[in-house]
């Protein structure tokens, strides 16, 4: 029983003071008539002093600025709606005229010559270089005139040197098709990032460097058999075809990242980051370097066992 009288006691008793409905009015239905606010202002002397000695400032705040007006725009000269535009020409015509007129040659020179001095020093650098050499190329400068290259970086792959490694020795010293298959049937993760960097940097170097368009420009095919500087005999039926002269793999910035372990704690984990450069080049280059390698051994002399030279450093006694 006297459980029963205290849990009677603890029952909520309604009570009169809690209104049944809301009196005070909320921010949402409040009034929105049109009444105009009191200026905070309006009864402060020292502003009103103020404003009386500068009449331009209560002008200002009286009145708004006025707007510019939209200027009406014209298309771009490689659009498809171009010719549906009457007054392009006059107005291209007219911004060409403008833009000559305020090009200023100091302040496009800030940015065209940076360096005066420096460029001055070099240009009279390569003066006396060219009076030295009686304007004579080297061999280097013969090389980049006549042998076309082109060398191209990927993006940094979540993978580490010692795994991409393989593949760039894989790929180095085949033609850039042969080089796409073996990358297309790797089972290696990383071999699709290294076939599509391939493809990109082959469309590139046809792009811009016009390699491998020995068919396309009509020259005649010489198949023709040659010995590498590591033995082996390679065919070369076109003389514009691309190779991967070189693939070397680059380390990047490492990764971040965290593991649990047991006990409430966590490893960090070091995630390496790689990319790989390839440089391609035609096979002009190795039927150069096949006839450098021809004409070093031929300039070899002969070896012979004892050659016939003069006795030197005599002596009347023995040496031990």
């Amino acid at each position: 029983m006297s459980l029963s009288r205290y849990c009677i006691r603890l029952r909520p008793t309604a009570t009169s003071s809690i209104p049944t409905s809301r009196t005070l009015p909320s921010r949402r239905y409040a009034s929105t008539s049109n009444t105009p606010t009191p200026d905070p202002n309006a009864n402060n002397p020292i502003l009103a002093e103020y404003l009386k000695k500068n009449p331009q400032i209560t002008k200002a705040r009286a009145a708004p600025p006025a707007q510019k007006p939209p200027t009406q725009g014209s298309l771009a000269t490689n659009s498809i709606f171009s010719s549906l535009d009457p007054g392009r020409a006059r107005r291209a015509k007219t911004n060409q005229d403008a833009t000559r007129r305020e090009r200023d040659p100091a302040v496009m020179a800030a940015k065209l010559d940076p360096q005066p001095e420096v460029r001055r020093r070099w240009e009279r650098k390569m003066v006396i270089k060219a009076i030295q050499r009686r304007g004579r190329l080297s061999r280097n400068q013969i090389i980049k005139r006549t042998e076309r290259e082109y060398s191209m970086a990927s993006e940094f792959m979540k993978t580490s040197v010692k795994k991409l490694g393989p593949l760039a020795r894989q790929i180095a010293g085949k033609p850039i098709e042969e080089a796409i298959v073996q990358m297309q049937y790797s089972k290696k993760k990383a071999a699709v990032e290294i076939h599509n960097h391939l493809i990109e940097a082959r469309d590139r170097a046809v792009v811009e460097r016009g390699m491998g368009l020995g068919i396309a420009e009509g020259n005649p095919l010489a198949k023709r058999v040659i010995k590498l500087a590591d033995g082996t005999r390679h065919t070369i039926f076109d003389q514009t075809g691309i190779y991967v002269e070189q693939a070397w793999v680059n380390k990047g910035a490492y990764g971040m990242d965290s593991s649990p372990r047991a006990r409430g704690r966590v490893d960090r984990l070091r995630l390496p980051q790689t990319n790989i450069t390839v440089k391609l080049k035609e096979e002009a280059t190795r039927l150069r370097e096949y006839a450098e390698r021809e004409k070093r051994e031929k300039a070899k002399k002969i070896w012979v066992h004892h050659p016939d030279r003069p006795i030197t450093t005599q002596r009347p006694y023995y040496c031990w």
